[in-house]
């Protein structure tokens, strides 16, 4: 018999263990975001990035030789639908689910799988209040993405050492948008300012003219947004008809799609609080980007979204090995969630316990870079941080 090479062990091996797990009992684990609608632009390369973890973890025997099974149900970015599609994943027998996207969805929801013991791990949803409506040592909701409450003082930070101390603050009515007001107005409180104009407005808006006329004649020198959507890039567009050349701020989102390619030019310059920038930085990164590449034939829409979601999945199957006798059940997940005893080596993070019974959130402010949205994607706002990102951050 000829001898194989060993560049083929890894796809032999890969087969053997997807022939063992045949007729294995599956473990099944809900997913749920934003597949169609507005938000789709992010919760798709977050639900892609959960399947290609998943998919890595079963081609090497799974949970004991049982394959992972998604179940995946789509909240459309609404709140109402969100809480049907989390009462359904509750009943159709999922030990865990990863999901939401949008704060108000998730917020809407949370209470359905605390009830049901069920760990939900939130790679994208970054308002503040969703890791906070539980005590921590009783809660069921983790989280992977940057919570408001580090990125507005990260942001706020970042402006005034720049020199920016007239703030102007632009913020949607929703969960997200007001949850995140109230950090922006803390992280310039705790500086002895205030915003010297501040507004909300609702989703869908097609214009914001007066508003910004507003905050011009305020004489504000940077505006921080808020909001989820296009509404970024009314923003931007109107900042620009005005002729107000005043640079735009804000979280995770004026990474979007929606903002880059809606503002266009206006979009230039945009400084955006990021956890991850879809640059090979370092061999994990560029791994990761090489293999989403592959198979979904191109680059995240929103590189943050997807490897929040990858990493949020490896957690999840980490905690799963932590169960050796089989018995896999919601608090098994949760306490083994708490105590991970592998490091995990992320492409966000290198993830050395990143739970506990008293910590939910996965990320700490020093894995925050600040990126600039140049070219039409985001790239590095200092070169700095593209050396320091050579090296994956741990949790401080």
């Amino acid at each position: 018999m000829m001898a194989m090479r060993p560049r083929h062990w890894a796809g032999a091996l890969a087969l053997w263990a997807l022939a063992g797990m045949a007729g294995a009992q599956p473990v099944k684990v809900g997913v749920i975001g934003p597949f169609s609608g507005p938000s789709s632009d992010f919760g798709t390369p977050m639900l892609q990035g959960i399947q290609l973890a998943v998919e890595q973890f079963n081609a090497v025997g799974g949970y004991l030789g049982r394959p992972v099974e998604l179940v995946v149900k789509d909240d459309q970015g609404s709140p109402d639908t969100g809480r049907q599609r989390s009462q359904e994943l509750a009943s159709e027998g999922v030990v865990a689910a990863l999901g939401f996207c949008n704060t108000g969805v998730a917020m809407k929801s949370l209470d359905v799988f605390q009830q049901a013991k069920l760990p939900l791990i939130v790679p994208c949803a970054t308002g503040t209040p969703v890791t906070r409506t539980y005590p921590a040592a009783q809660s069921f909701i983790f989280r992977t993405s940057a919570p408001d409450n580090i990125q507005a003082p990260f942001v706020v930070e970042d402006i005034l050492r720049r020199g920016w101390t007239r703030v102007a603050l632009f913020a949607d009515d929703t969960g997200y948008g007001q949850a995140g007001r109230k950090d922006v107005e803390a992280a310039l409180a705790a500086h002895q300012l205030t915003p010297v104009y501040a507004t909300n407005f609702p989703l869908g808006v097609k214009s914001l003219a007066p508003q910004l006329q507003a905050a011009r004649d305020a004489g504000a020198q940077v505006i921080f947004s808020y909001t989820v959507g296009p509404e970024n890039a009314v923003i931007a567009q109107g900042r620009k008809e005005l002729g107000w050349k005043v640079p735009q701020v804000g979280g995770w989102t004026l990474s979007f799609p929606f903002f880059i390619q809606g503002g266009k030019d206006a979009a230039e310059g945009a400084l955006t609080a990021q956890t991850f920038i879809a640059e090979p930085s370092n061999e994990r990164r560029a791994s990761f980007l090489s293999t989403y590449a592959r198979a979904f034939k191109g680059r995240p829409a929103v590189p943050m979204a997807a490897a929040q979601g990858y990493d949020a999945a490896y957690l999840l199957m980490y905690a799963l090995l932590g169960i050796r006798d089989g018995q896999v059940n919601g608090p098994a997940l949760k306490h083994s969630l708490e105590n991970l005893q592998r490091v995990y080596y992320g492409v966000v993070a290198t993830y050395e316990r990143p739970f506990s019974a008293e910590e939910k959130e996965a990320i700490t402010p020093n894995m925050l870079v600040m990126g600039k949205v140049q070219a039409g994607a985001v790239t590095f706002a200092y070169p700095e941080d593209a050396k320091r990102n050579l090296l994956v951050q741990r949790k401080r």
